[in-house]
């Protein structure tokens, strides 16, 4: 099997091409960028180059893409070139080439507006079974993205997965007030708990998606830590999500002052990957018990991949205001 990898000097697509190489697997990287791991520099904007790329090739991982923090950057018909008409072309060339397993890498920002409550409301218990209303280009390309893949499953036959994934980037939160308020490793601790994914854990989750597409055909999967949390907390998360965490983890909070951390006071959303765990035999192992573990024994609570894949921001150049040009 060989398996084609685009984005592949992006975060995930190195993440993916480090793990296929290391298990001493074939796989090819395509991007705009040059790298260790890409082997054909193209966009796959260019259906030529696609389609070459494409030859000789058993299954794709789609992750190239635009990101949230390129709307403030990038116009929409940037987003509609690579997101809809690149994700189209890799469609087209993959059905007509007989690709056994085709993987979207879509995102929990697909849910958009609904991922936030109304003033003291609940929690959002967030499924695959919630209607998408995404709120942004970013969302909106994702979405349509997702839609072409699931019309090549019924139209041509192509086993596409498409993978929601939460966050997995390294960086710095694009809100200015979580940077000034939390330490970044204080912040995504605290992510884990309901919004976040080590970038392990997704790589294994693409990996089984490419396993097991053929037999599944077409299917949307949230891709997120396991969260703690059931659907008899979400009213207290809304008010008082420290208080939750604590029930849970009475330790947690000694541990965390030990660090001068602190947990989030509410909390709006919980992700949920049961789907995902059912359906692909997925067990993601870095959530938040991973991190009282890891403080436990003084240890990064990061997975190894993460630590070797590293920080590669979204943008060439930097702005006045952190990582990103605008707050979102």
């Amino acid at each position: 099997m060989t398996v084609l990898v685009t984005g592949s000097a992006g975060h995930l697509g190195e993440a993916v091409l480090r793990t296929i190489r290391g298990r001493g697997a074939s796989a090819r990287g395509i991007e705009l960028k040059p790298s260790r791991f890409t082997d054909a520099v193209g966009s796959i904007i260019d259906p030529d180059f696609v389609r070459e790329q494409i030859g000789g090739v058993t299954a794709v991982i789609h992750t190239a893409t635009l990101h949230k923090p390129h709307v403030a950057t990038h116009s929409k018909q940037d987003f509609v070139d690579t997101n809809v008409t690149g994700t189209l072309n890799l469609l087209e060339a993959a059905a007509s080439a007989g690709v056994r397993s085709f993987v979207f890498t879509s995102t929990t920002s697909a849910f958009g507006s609904q991922l936030r409550p109304e003033a003291g409301q609940a929690a959002v218990w967030v499924t695959e079974d919630l209607l998408p209303v995404p709120k942004n280009i970013y969302g909106t390309t994702k979405l349509m993205a997702e839609t072409l893949c699931e019309l090549f499953y019924r139209e041509r036959g192509l086993p596409v997965v498409v993978l929601r994934t939460s966050r997995f980037f390294p960086e710095d939160d694009d809100d200015p007030a979580m940077r000034s308020a939390y330490t970044l490793e204080n912040a995504q601790a605290n992510e884990l708990l309901y919004r976040r994914l080590d970038i392990a854990d997704a790589v294994s989750a693409h990996l089984l998606a490419v396993e097991r597409a053929p037999k599944i055909g077409f299917a949307r999967y949230i891709v997120s830590a396991t969260s703690p949390f059931e659907p008899r907390h979400l009213a207290a998360l809304a008010r008082d999500a420290a208080g939750v965490v604590r029930a849970l983890y009475p330790d947690c909070a000694q541990l965390f002052a030990a660090r001068g951390w602190n947990l989030f006071p509410e909390i709006d959303r919980v992700y949920v990957n049961d789907r995902a765990r059912r359906e692909l035999g997925w067990r993601p192992e870095f959530d938040f018990a991973h991190v009282l573990d890891s403080l436990r024994a003084d240890r990064d609570f990061r997975s190894p991949l993460a630590r070797e894949v590293g920080s590669k921001g979204y943008h060439d150049r930097l702005f006045g205001d952190g990582p990103y040009p605008v707050a979102f």
